[in-house]
């Protein structure tokens, strides 16, 4: 990995390490929060290569709707809804219910 990519990744796990148990954000909310608004994208890069680092909650990161969409990178079917659900977020149709609730704001 390259050392600007590297930098990156570190700053965005840094942000997601924060997030409270029982909430969650999206991927532009963090490229918000580490300066680089135009990179949510690259944050889900992020979070896709996270899976080993047991001290990144990635399931905590979701779309700007709600929706799991980095949901097939966890390991089992449901693994990261399961998750979600562990922490008292109600979760239909890989969607959060009540998203605005449980949204943190980085």
């Amino acid at each position: 990995m390259k050392k600007d990519t590297h930098n990156f990744f570190n700053r965005v796990y840094e942000v997601v390490r924060k997030i409270p148990y029982g909430k969650v954000t999206s991927y532009g909310a963090i490229a918000k929060a580490i300066g680089s608004p135009q990179s949510a994208r690259m944050v889900g890069y992020a979070m896709n290569a996270s899976h080993n680092l047991d001290d990144v909650p990635a399931h905590r990161v979701v779309n700007r709707n709600g929706m799991l969409t980095g949901k097939h990178h966890f390991d089992g079917t449901n693994l990261m809804q399961q998750l979600l659900e562990a922490e008292g977020i109600q979760v239909v149709d890989a969607k959060i219910v009540n998203f605005k609730d449980f949204f943190w704001e980085p």
